[in-house]
């Protein structure tokens, strides 16, 4: 079977790095979903105005040419136990498909473009989008269940502490949107390390910063603007 993509993603985030663990962890971070051009027709999302949510499946595109093994390492085991690949949601998969459950804030057309905004979705710019499903919650929500390792390694985001100089340089939401990112500690799981900076990409800036391990805060030390 030959997957062709039905749109493309756009966000603010230009790389894998900083992409949300999940989707619906930072809600404010929207996005746009582009029809292409064969399936520009109004008729193909008629009645998708109806649904608050939306499941897209989409290509891990930035994972080509590397290998899958039968076992990884979780981010949140801290990058020290393995599980199987099949019971986690590594993007290292034998087929390469992501699924993302994302709250669908409007349709709009500009420029002969379909396009649907969306919020709270953890994929990169130019992510291609293979499907679009309705999200329906009286079988795609299930209360009381079991989810593995995961009830046992609950998510704690880092506090964020980050310059008044820098602040300055985001507008109230793009803050709240950098903030929400840098608390789920976007560092790779095998480099935690308290004097290390790092890059996020994040539109055309470069947010770097370090994070103290023993405080559990994210340190913002200096925002670059890329397009100058």
């Amino acid at each position: 079977m030959t997957l062709t993509p039905i749109a493309t993603f756009h966000s603010p985030l230009p790389s894998k790095f900083g992409i949300p663990k999940q989707s619906g962890l930072v809600k404010d971070l929207s996005g746009r979903i582009v029809l292409e051009p064969e399936y520009n027709n109004l008729d193909y999302i008629r009645g998708l105005e109806g649904f608050d949510y939306i499941w897209l499946i989409w290509g891990f595109s930035a994972n080509r040419d590397i290998p899958v093994k039968p076992v990884v390492r979780p981010p949140r085991l801290g990058g020290n136990a393995k599980m199987g690949v099949f019971a986690t949601r590594s993007p290292y998969r034998p087929n390469a498909i992501g699924l993302s459950s994302v709250r669908l804030v409007s349709i709009e057309t500009a420029e002969s473009k379909t396009i649907l905004r969306v919020s709270g979705a953890d994929l990169m710019d130019g992510t291609p989008i293979y499907d679009i499903k309705p999200y329906i919650s009286y079988t795609d929500s299930h209360e009381n269940i079991r989810c593995g390792f995961v009830d046992e390694h609950p998510l704690k985001p880092l506090s964020v502490s980050v310059p008044e100089t820098c602040k300055a340089l985001f507008s109230p939401e793009d803050m709240r949107i950098v903030s929400a990112l840098l608390s789920q500690d976007p560092r790779p799981h095998y480099q935690h390390t308290d004097s290390r900076i790092y890059g996020m990409p994040y539109k055309q800036w470069d947010v770097r910063f370090m994070v103290d391990e023993k405080e559990g805060k994210v340190i913002v030390t200096e925002i670059k603007n890329n397009r100058k």
